[in-house]
């Protein structure tokens, strides 16, 4: 068995390419220089145990518990080349394995096991002020909002692509990306695809940073086109020692082959006293009832509540009033989220939901955590509460 397989069986062409592209590589310096490279180069180990319940009023009450192994190797410098390999397992233990997709009439935990290449990339950094890289990567694009990596599920969301980060302007930070293939949590979400992504950043301003971005997006398979334009601004200012004032606005357009949405964001902030309230308002809009303005890249799980009810816009789109407080006591850090949503178009009640996590950080490698999300239902999707506790090991 080809061990570059994805989950559903089918090759993945270009993370085969790219691995054995590494191997020419390891080959043509191993009699010069290759045993240099391996000495500087660094491994690297994730090991994260958890386990999560969840009810949604509709299916049998889900329990799962989860291990994902994450093992790598990022290899030294040679001739501005150099290589990374990160294998990824994900098992069920202790018997919890009450869950969809693991077993049917359950209610849905997205954390199906595999084992598979999580990244594998040859970069080079040969050309001044820019770091090339080919391969299955890990890319996350300002705040993960269009694109990013899904980093609370245990498989991850990687791509398969050629990217650019060019730093030649000064304050500036250009990034370029071609995706051939998204990798996503499950199998269900594995899809081939021409891509083009732009993004630039200018920090050169004193109250904040300034980004405008281009995602043009392609389904291979339905040659659905999805355009993505958009210019976000965030920043703080100093109020007194050790206090801030953070603000964020953001505004998209996205265009379909039939449909047309907007995406606005504002968020105002205070950093005050080790205390940092956020009061945020979001919509992702809708064209005439018809289309939702969507995000089929982003780390949806870190938006619109952690019951994931919004991972999919509604027709009528999603406005979402948000309230955050975040803290720390006793070196735990504590955060509690409150959402009001509603309907873009027609403004009817979708619900509300109160979210709420902790977590504590010690030894420098260790994680433990204890999150929940409530969702109580109005007028869309049904009642559904969620709990997880974790514990990381990074080295």
């Amino acid at each position: 068995m080809d061990i570059f397989q994805n989950r559903n069986g089918h090759k993945n062409y270009l993370a085969s390419c790219c691995l054995m592209a590494a191997g020419l590589f390891a080959t043509s310096t191993y009699a010069a220089s290759f045993d240099e490279a391996l000495t500087g180069g660094k491994a690297n180990m994730d090991m994260r145990l958890r386990y999560e319940t969840v009810d949604d009023s509709t299916n049998k009450d889900a329990e799962a518990g989860t291990l994902r192994t994450r093992i790598g190797y990022q290899t030294g410098d040679y001739q501005d080349f150099a290589a990374f390999a990160e294998f990824e397992d994900v098992r069920t233990v202790m018997g919890l394995d009450d869950y969809s997709p693991q077993n049917s009439g359950f209610a849905a935990v997205a954390d199906p096991e595999v084992t598979q290449v999580n990244q594998a990339i040859i970069s080079y950094k040969g050309i001044s002020d820019t770091t090339a890289k080919l391969g299955r990567q890990r890319l996350i694009l300002d705040n993960a909002r269009h694109i990013g990596n899904v980093g609370w599920r245990q498989n991850e969301q990687t791509f398969d692509a050629v990217s650019l980060v060019i730093t030649s302007i000064s304050n500036t930070t250009i990034t370029y990306a071609f995706l051939d293939k998204v990798n996503g949590i499950t199998s269900t979400f594995d899809t081939d695809v021409s891509d083009h992504l732009v993004n630039a950043t200018y920090s050169g301003f004193a109250r904040g940073n300034i980004t405008g971005y281009a995602y043009l997006l392609e389904d291979d398979g339905s040659n659905a086109e999805t355009d993505i334009y958009g210019l976000r601004f965030n920043g703080q200012s100093g109020l007194s020692e050790g206090n801030k004032l953070l603000y964020t606005a953001e505004l998209a357009t996205q265009s379909t082959d039939n449909n047309d949405a907007l995406y606005t964001f504002i968020e105002g902030g205070v950093q005050y006293g080790g205390v940092t309230t956020k009061l945020g308002y979001e919509v992702l809009g809708s064209d005439d009832g018809a289309y939702g303005f969507q995000t089929p890249l982003a780390t949806k799980h870190a938006f619109n509540g952690w019951a994931d009810q919004f991972l999919s816009t509604p027709a009528d789109g999603l406005q979402d009033i948000m309230l955050s407080i975040a803290g720390m006591v006793a070196d735990i850090k504590l955060l509690g989220v409150f959402h009001d949503f509603s309907a873009d178009q027609g403004g009817d009640d979708y619900g509300s939901e109160v979210d709420l996590q902790a977590t504590k950080n010690f030894a420098k490698r260790y994680t433990v955590g204890v999150k929940y999300a409530a969702y109580s239902a109005d007028t869309i999707k049904t009642d559904t509460e969620k709990l997880w506790l974790w514990g990381e090991l990074k080295i």
